[in-house]
């Protein structure tokens, strides 16, 4: 038997998944994080993400890794609209400048659209009492200083089992990054954590995409060594097969890993160049996957048979492309 101190190769990182859920469960995850900006926003008037304003920003100020941030648009219980940033921040450290990021984002956002913005952060550092919420400055009686709601998962650890127990998705969103860092050096642990956390995904009565998302989530916190992988996939096929349920289409998602696998092992026989644009595609199925669901037959055999510079350019289309046909379109 295989080591229970193996550490979970390859290494613990956290990319867009989040952002995605993020934007389609909004209200709440303000609700569950922010629970007293939420009572304050009028979520019947609906809500409007400003994401390419977003990007023109944060194009003009490269200030150190974002997790996931977005802007949006909302309308106070009073009648007034007001726009939220919120930025979502995973690191393993200490940041002495994460603060002055806050500040300097909020501040541009001021500057370019002239109305106030409340800026909010989701912290999922290992540093225990670590929690910078202002940034400011004084100098010749002149005072500036922003003060930022901002939570910490790691102020969840000690209650796990009531996060699983929660109805809110950025419930079980927390519940993975924290079981996720408690299986850090157990393979064995993190399957079994794992495992318990897609089967929560299949008895809150969520619609599919937001089944999607979530899954996309977990699976990409919480990876596991191939073995293990499998044997959660034959999970999932028994969970769906008892619930009725097809959400994930774990068949073609394994026909999918298989196909990628076989070729990546004939790109070696057959040379280096064809050995990068498999793994290209197989990076490229990742991304499609977790952006629109699972991939139909005809996607999979196009990503089987394109050339490498047909998936840098399907890879470059994927952030701004409305639908799967987008992506593959020709222009």
């Amino acid at each position: 038997m295989a080591s229970m101190n193996t550490s979970i190769s390859p290494s613990d990182e956290y990319d867009s998944p989040w952002k995605d859920i993020l934007e389609h469960a909004f209200p709440e995850f303000i609700a569950f994080y922010f629970p007293r900006a939420s009572a304050e926003i009028d979520w019947a008037k609906g809500y409007d993400f400003k994401n390419v304003e977003l990007r023109q920003v944060v194009r003009d100020a490269e200030l150190g890794k974002r997790f996931a941030d977005a802007l949006a648009c909302v309308t106070l219980t009073t009648g007034q609209k007001n726009w939220v940033y919120v930025h979502v921040e995973v690191q393993g450290r200490r940041d002495a400048d994460f603060a002055k990021r806050m500040f300097t984002y909020n501040y541009r956002l001021f500057d370019r659209y002239a109305c106030p913005i409340a800026s909010m952060a989701v912290l999922a550092d290992d540093e225990e009492g670590w929690k910078p919420d202002r940034y400011g400055f004084e100098t010749l009686g002149c005072v500036h200083e922003m003060h930022f709601p901002v939570v910490k998962l790691l102020d969840h650890a000690d209650r796990v089992q009531d996060l699983e127990a929660n109805p809110n998705p950025f419930a079980l969103v927390t519940a993975a990054h924290l079981r996720t860092r408690q299986t850090k050096h157990n393979p064995e642990q993190r399957y079994q954590a794992k495992r318990t956390l897609v089967r929560l995904l299949y008895t809150q009565g969520w619609s599919r995409q937001r089944v999607l998302d979530l899954f996309a989530v977990l699976d990409w916190m919480m990876r596991l060594p191939d073995g293990l992988e499998q044997r959660l996939w034959q999970d999932i096929e028994q969970i769906e097969g008892e619930t009725r349920m097809k959400y994930v289409t774990s068949v073609e998602r394994l026909a999918i890993q298989r196909g990628m696998q076989q070729g990546k092992a004939e790109g070696k026989a057959e040379g280096k160049a064809e050995g990068k644009a498999e793994g290209k595609a197989e990076f490229l199925v990742r991304l499609l996957i977790k952006r629109f669901g699972p991939l139909s037959i005809e996607a999979s055999q196009r990503l089987q048979c394109a050339t490498e510079e047909q998936l840098e350019l399907w890879t470059d289309r994927i952030l701004d492309a409305p639908t799967l046909a987008a992506v593959f379109a020709q222009h």
